[in-house]
Order: C-alpha cells, then sequence, then structure tokens
C-alpha cells in the first residue's frame, strides 16, 4: 500500500493527481499527528515509571500507609488492564481521534486530582481514574498510526516508537527523583503529576487540529459484563492479598479469594456463550487451544507478577532501608535501563534470529542470576552498600530482562492465526498487566509480612534489607518458573514485523485491537523495563500497620 491508498481524511486533504503541495501538506500533517500521540504515548509511560521513585516522600509527605502505597502504584495498573481491551473497541466504533482526545483530556484531569490529593484515598480514586483514561488513550496511539501510515512505512514509524518508549522508561525515574528533589514551591512529589497538566494540555490543542479521524467498519461490540467479571475477579483476589496482614488475615480474605476461583471460572462460561452468540468476546478463547500461546500467557502473567514486585521492593530499599534521597536512587537505576535498552536490541536483531527460543530462556537464567547477586551483596555489604556496588547485578538483571521483552511477543504470537494477532496482543499486553498487579498485592505478604510492626529507627533499615533479600529470593524462583514455562513456546519464533506483511491491508481493516501487534510490543517493552516501579490495582484505604517507631 501506497500513501495514495489511504483516504482522503488521512492525508489530510485533496490529492489531485499533479498537485505537489497537497502531498507534502498531507505528509507534513501525519508526521505531526504521529509527533502529538507518541508525546501522550510517552506521557503514559513517564507517568507509569515516575511514580515509583516518589513512593517514600508521598508515604512522608501524605501519611499513606503501606497498604495504600501498594494501592497508589496497582490501581493505575488494574484500571489500565481491565479497560485497555474496550478502549480500543471504544475507538473502533466512535472514532478513534476522538477516543484519543477524551483520554488525553481525562489523563490531564486525573493527573490534576492526583497532584492537588489531599489525602492518600483520593490519591489513589485519582490514580484508578488515571489509569482508566490511559485505557482510553493508549490504544488509540497505534490504532491511529495503522490508519495513516502505509504499511511500508511502519516499521521506522515503530522503531522510532520503540526508541521514545526507551527514552520514557529511563528518563522517568530520573526525572521523578529531579522533581521530588527540588521540591518546587514546597510541593513535595506533587510535580510527578502536575508536569501532565501542560503536556496534556498541548497534546489536546494540536491533536484536535491534526489527527484525522478514522473507524473500523465492522468494529466488535463491547463485552462490558466480560470486562467486570475480570474486575471483580481481581480485586477478590488482590485487596485481601493487600489489606490480609493488617487486619491479621481474618477468614473474610480467604473466602474472598477462594470466590474469585468461581468468578473466573464464570468468566469462562459466559466469553463461549458470548463467542457463539455474537463473536465479540473480551477473551477469544479458541487462542489458549494453541500451546505455545498459552504458555506465553503464563509466561506474561508470571513475569509481570515479577517486575511488580522486584521495583517496589527495590524503591523502598534504597529509599526507606538505606535512607538515600530520591536522586541518589534514580541514578542507581541507571545501568540497569542502559543494560535492558541494549539486550532488548541486541536479542531481536542479532540473537533470536539465531538461537531462537535459547535465547529467552537464557534471560529467564541471566536475570534470575542478577538477582541472587543482588540478594549475595546486599547481605554482604548490608546498609554500607553503595551504588557502584549494585552495578554488576543491575546490569546482569537487565541484560536478562532484554532478552525476553523484546523478542517475546512475537514468541507468543508466532502459531497465531494472522485474524487473531490483534486479539491475541491485546490480551498479552493486558495479562502482563494484570501479573504486575498481582506481584504488587504479594509485597505485602513477601516483603511487608517480613518487617515488624514496632521498630526502634535502628531496626528499621535492617528490617528493610531483610525484607528485601526475602523478596527477591521468591522473585529468583519466579523466573526459574519462567524458563520453564518457556519449554513449550516455538523453538524459532517467527518475527511478526509491522508493514512486512500485507501491502494491501487497508487501514480501515485494522482494529483497535490490532493495535497490539508491533506498536503494542515496543509500548510493553518500555512498560516493562520502567513501569516496574508499582503498578498494579489496588484501591487504598483506611491504615496500614506501618512501622511504628518507639525508640
Amino acid at each position: 500500500m501506497t500513501s495514495t491508498d489511504l483516504p482522503e481524511t488521512a492525508l489530510g486533504g485533496d490529492t489531485a493527481p499533479g498537485s505537489p503541495a497537497p502531498g507534502a501538506v498531507a505528509d507534513r500533517r501525519r508526521w505531526l499527528a504521529l509527533a502529538i500521540v507518541m508525546t501522550a504515548a510517552f506521557m503514559d509511560l513517564v507517568d507509569v515509571t515516575i511514580v515509583n521513585i516518589a513512593i517514600p516522600s508521598i508515604e512522608r509527605d501524605a501519611g499513606a500507609t503501606f497498604s495504600q502505597i501498594q494501592w497508589i502504584t496497582a490501581g493505575y495498573a488494574l484500571a489500565f488492564a481491565a479497560g485497555l481491551v474496550t478502549g480500543g473497541r471504544l475507538g473502533d466504533i466512535h472514532g478513534r481521534k476522538r477516543l484519543f482526545l477524551i483520554g488525553v483530556a481525562g489523563f490531564t484531569v486525573a493527573s490534576a486530582l492526583c497532584g492537588f490529593a489531599v489525602n492518600p484515598e483520593m490519591l489513589v480514586a485519582s490514580r484508578i481514574l488515571q489509569g482508566a483514561m490511559a485505557a482510553m488513550m493508549v490504544p488509540q496511539v497505534l490504532s491511529i498510526v495503522h490508519a495513516t501510515f502505509p504499511a511500508h512505512e511502519r516499521g521506522k514509524v515503530f522503531g522510532l516508537f520503540g526508541a521514545i518508549v526507551g527514552l520514557g522508561a529511563v528518563s522517568g525515574p530520573l526525572l521523578g527523583a529531579l522533581l521530588t528533589e527540588w521540591n518546587l514551591f514546597g510541593l513535595e512529589w506533587r510535580p510527578i503529576f502536575l508536569i501532565n497538566l501542560p503536556v496534556g494540555v498541548v497534546a489536546l490543542i494540536l491533536g484536535r487540529r491534526f489527527i484525522s479521524e478514522s473507524k473500523a467498519p465492522r468494529a466488535l461490540k463491547l463485552d462490558l459484563v466480560g470486562v467486570a467479571l475480570v474486575t471483580l475477579g481481581l480485586l477478590m483476589l488482590l485487596y485481601p492479598l493487600t489489606r490480609g496482614r493488617e487486619l491479621g488475615w481474618p477468614l473474610w480474605g480467604y473466602l474472598s479469594m477462594a470466590g474469585s476461583l468461581a468468578v473466573f471460572a464464570a468468566l469462562v462460561a459466559y466469553e463461549k456463550r458470548k463467542t457463539a452468540r455474537d463473536g465479540s468476546p473480551l477473551i477469544e478463547l479458541s487462542l489458549f487451544k494453541v500451546k505455545s500461546f498459552a504458555a506465553g500467557i503464563a509466561v506474561q502473567t508470571v513475569f509481570g507478577v515479577a517486575l511488580g514486585i522486584f521495583f517496589l521492593v527495590w524503591t523502598l530499599y534504597m529509599q526507606i532501608g538505606l535512607g538515600w534521597r530520591p536522586l541518589h536512587a534514580g541514578l542507581t537505576g541507571v545501568p540497569f535501563s542502559i543494560a535492558v535498552s541494549a539486550a532488548a536490541g541486541m536479542s531481536v536483531q542479532l540473537l533470536v534470529p539465531r538461537f531462537g527460543r535459547k535465547v529467552l530462556q537464557a534471560g529467564a537464567l541471566v536475570m534470575a542470576l542478577g538477582v541472587l547477586l543482588y540478594i549475595w551483596e546486599s547481605d554482604r555489604y548490608g546498609m554500607h552498600i553503595h551504588s557502584w556496588q549494585m552495578a554488576l547485578p543491575l546490569v546482569v538483571m537487565g541484560a536478562g530482562m532484554g532478552f525476553i521483552v523484546a523478542p517475546l511477543t512475537d514468541a507468543v504470537l508466532s502459531e497465531v492465526p494472522r485474524e487473531h494477532s490483534g486479539s491475541a496482543s491485546g490480551l498479552i499486553n493486558t495479562v502482563q498487566q494484570m501479573g504486575n498487579a498481582l506481584g504488587l498485592g504479594l509485597v505485602s505478604v513477601l516483603f511487608f509480612g517480613e518487617i515488624g510492626d514496632r521498630l526502634t529507627r535502628d531496626q528499621v533499615g535492617p528490617a528493610f534489607v531483610h525484607a528485601f533479600q526475602h523478596a527477591l529470593g521468591w522473585v529468583a524462583a519466579v523466573m526459574i518458573v519462567i524458563f520453564l514455562l518457556m519449554f513449550a513456546l516455538p523453538k524459532k519464533p517467527a518475527q511478526h514485523v509491522e508493514g512486512a506483511g500485507d501491502e494491501t491491508d487497508s487501514p480501515e481493516r485494522v482494529t483497535g485491537e490490532d493495535h497490539a501487534e508491533g506498536g503494542d510490543r515496543a509500548q510493553g517493552e518500555g512498560r516493562a523495563q520502567g513501569e516496574g516501579r508499582a503498578e498494579g490495582e489496588d484501591e487504598g484505604e483506611e491504615q496500614d500497620r506501618k512501622p511504628e517507631f518507639v525508640g
């Protein structure tokens, strides 16, 4: 497909033969549209990574309990994961530009509410709203790219998109550290959210002018019941996990977690009926008949759990346990981000085409090795550890993660029928977010469960160091499980490169769900690198049993 095959609305005006001016205008308009949607995607990714570094500041300044801290990070991911597919379908039905602008406006308003939150409960609720608005905005980004750029140009576009994603993953923690450290106007952590306001306003103004509208001619129907069942099941599982320790593990918590299994069973039964009735389920259950896809979904979920655990406890370990300032902690993570980016590029371009699945399995083992190195160094140096001593395990961990995150989506999609690739990709991104939320819920058990309720100031640091080592032991075990699950992936994954296939695809054929194939892969990589921070889905409330200083 060439640029002349695009509809008039995608090109931004008439395309009379022999008239070069409209073509130049069209080219300028679509690249401006690309810059706008990438800016919005960058804003989402930075917001995902920026919060983690400010968590200790929020805990001190806002008086947030540990349970509320988990919900501040997890609430965003739960809302994002639950609304992702629905957001894409709403764009197909009502127009991608319209839903993108609604998402940007909502995200900007939610950011303002976060920044001006008067208490932790308001911050948790605002973060959940922010995640829901991101679920409206993010699916439209890549659908707009599909509808605006011909297939032969998408490889270049997604390469640029991947670079932006990597920049967001690296810059988020540093930007968060600087804004927190500077304490602008005495606002403490609040500027990490307020910085989204000018970006969102500019994206709205320019988006209205330069983004062209597009819809899917055969858009699937919404599956709101499916979304409700997924959300209910996750809440019934995660809420008791998050609050159970502080409440003394009451009976209702165990009943709720057991009941979540019944809700998920009801979800499967409902999706089967909906598939037979109108062919537009939230989850395409037939995909799970493909062994590599089912195994890949398991890998993505478990990998999300590992990331959810690691990044939150890592932040708490450095800033509360070791007493480091936000900028110190943010700079400590730079070698990790660089290693992820370098290994990701190497794995896709050089290693996977030659060694296939072994690269992903080596990544799981290398990451496990890095985690064990970190545990050893943390135990050896205790409270006196320095950033440079953390560099080796962080580089090893980052390299292992890079070997996994970049090629994993292609490996999972290798044996999926092409007509289901969009649905499959959207589901991959969704379950990774849900796994991340589950990992954040488990932090209450694996990390806070190792910290005593009444600690003197001298006991806080060693207690956090011990809890960090304990949680990392579980992360290493999870990586071994991932290694074993990867045996079900294809030995030589096919490369799903955007634009390399069907050149005759009309942009209108691409649904909102199809945003995932190619570009979603890049966005998933960026989230995996930076969002490790603390996304999941939890709502805060009440009081946590946070260590009480009695000394």
